[in-house]
């Protein structure tokens, strides 16, 4: 790996062998290690922070939390996540429109570091607004880092494009498998902000990373494509400054009136989640410069983003619900040694490098012999899975009761099953994403992807928020059933979502 990542091209016209890569891949690849290492630390301390040293802690646990109920810290999880994801849509609109992808992802690791350095810092204000920093940076990030690693390559047709996708892919969970040993274990085991600091050094790293081997990026990577012009720019300045100062007011007012509670964060957020991709989905659907075809393809696409909104739904929490299990119920303990909650967060990522091979091989080999499944036929698989780790997760919770704990091979088992799922649905998802698109909506329609994502999460925000415990067992077969339900309605209506997306399967 390292010295395919490592080795300089002309591309493939050059006449050097097409299994090398640009150099700049390198540069890309570690910049999304470190900043996935800084994402997955933070993520893997964030609820078991928020319940420390309330009535959901482990007793004799460390102290310097929020003392959240359980209930809180999973709302305040979900809604995190899910601006993580809706962020990503202006992100990839400023980076084609006003910085281009380069400076965008430098302003984003910026943001970025300095949401978790503000984190470090005692008190609520000061945390909230380094969630707010880091959600913003993220969504900055994620829409552009992954155009700057199309640009290394000659087109589409470059054969070593997948290849250099696949070992970025590898990097993203290198950062996140290593993430929750260090900055986990520091944080839950030594001092709550020493870890969120490391977090931010994760950041500054993977800046560092980006800054030094600029010269190795494409020149497109520093172009607008399509720039503002200055009337344009002049109208997005003062909707933006009429609507922030709108906001401003309204909170002020709640302030000074002291009727301002958490809930005037969450419950908005999680709304503004849920309408914008309604928002989204019906102006495209409206939009009378689509062909038959393409109306017919956005309308199959529709019931893919309601089974990913589920799956995500589920599947995002890993580091909530589950997350507290693992803190709190878990005896997470191996070979006599304990070890923290935390690690528990390193399962994902070490399941997909050991298993996105195997699916990569399995359906290349399937299609080989014309039975790989069907695009409908993995999602409905992927969302009985996701239903099928709920359905076991209630057995240790039902076992453990209020005061017990149970083996820590629960946890993996359930983590096991959801990434199966996820290997069945992700990948699949982008790919379907990027073949259903209307060529009018080429680049947008992989935001609307991630706002399946945003979708799900803003639904577990407003369960919360509303009081209900998605950590009791009704709450957790209850989804297991939808999800399960779900996949066997997508299964069932195969066949009306096959002629709706036409050529694509």
């Amino acid at each position: 790996m390292a010295s395919s990542l490592t080795t300089d091209t002309v591309g493939a016209a050059g006449g050097r062998p097409l299994s090398r890569h640009p150099r700049g891949l390198a540069t890309l690849f570690f910049t999304e290690m470190w900043e996935r290492f800084s994402y997955y630390g933070m993520r893997a301390l964030l609820v078991v922070y928020l319940i420390s040293g309330g009535s959901d802690a482990v007793v004799d646990s460390q102290g310097g939390g929020f003392a959240m109920k359980a209930t809180v810290a999973t709302a305040v999880y979900s809604v995190y996540v899910a601006m993580v994801y809706l962020m990503a849509m202006p992100g990839g609109w400023f980076g084609d429109r006003v910085w281009g992808a380069r400076k965008t992802v430098v302003i984003a690791g910026v943001v970025i570091m300095t949401g978790h350095f503000l984190l470090a810092l005692p008190g609520q204000v000061m945390f909230f607004a380094g969630l707010a920093f880091v959600a913003v940076g993220s969504g900055l990030l994620k829409a552009n880092i992954s155009t700057m690693v199309g640009h290394l390559y000659d087109g589409p047709a470059d054969p070593r494009r997948d290849s250099g996708f696949t070992l970025f892919y590898v990097g993203i969970n290198l950062g996140a498998f290593a993430a929750p040993f260090v900055i986990g274990t520091v944080g839950q085991t030594l001092n709550w902000h020493v870890g969120f600091a490391m977090a931010g050094v994760g950041m500054a790293l993977g800046l560092c990373v980006f800054l030094l081997g600029t010269r190795h990026l494409s020149p497109q990577s520093f172009v607008v494509p399509n720039p503002l012009s200055p009337r344009e720019r002049s109208a997005v300045l003062v909707k933006a400054a009429a609507v922030t100062g709108l906001v401003a007011l309204g909170y002020a007012a709640l302030v000074l009136t002291d009727a301002f509670t958490l809930n005037w964060v969450l419950i908005p957020l999680s709304l503004a989640g849920l309408l914008i991709p309604v928002g989204v989905l019906v102006r495209i659907k409206r939009d009378k410069d689509l062909t038959a075809a393409e109306q017919s393809g956005v309308n199959g696409y529709l019931w893919f983003f309601g089974a990913a909104a589920v799956f995500w739904m589920i599947y995002d929490q890993a580091g909530s619900t589950l997350a507290t299990f693992a803190e709190t119920r878990s005896a997470n303990t191996l070979l006599g040694l304990d070890f923290p909650s935390t690690w528990f967060q390193s399962l994902n990522p070490l399941f997909i490098l050991a298993l996105a091979p195997v699916f990569a091989w399995l359906w290349i080999a399937l299609a080989r012999r014309g039975q790989e499944p069907s695009t409908v036929v993995k999602f409905g698989l992927a969302l009985v899975l996701v239903g099928a780790s709920f359905f076991v997760f209630a057995v240790p919770l039902l076992a453990a009761g209020a005061e017990g704990r149970v083996s820590p091979m629960w946890l993996v088992l359930i983590y096991l099953i959801q990434t199966v799922a996820e290997l069945c649905l992700s990948p699949v998802g982008l790919s379907l994403t990027s073949k259903t698109a209307p060529a009018k909506y080429a680049s947008q329609m992989m935001g609307v992807w991630f706002l399946a994502v945003t979708t799900g999460d803003c639904v577990t925000g407003l369960l919360a928020t509303a009081g209900v415990d998605l950590n009791g067992p009704a709450a957790v077969l209850g989804q297991a059933a939808l999800a399960v339900a779900a996949g066997f309605a997508v299964h069932l209506g195969r066949r009306r979502v096959r002629a709706l997306m036409g050529d694509v399967h």
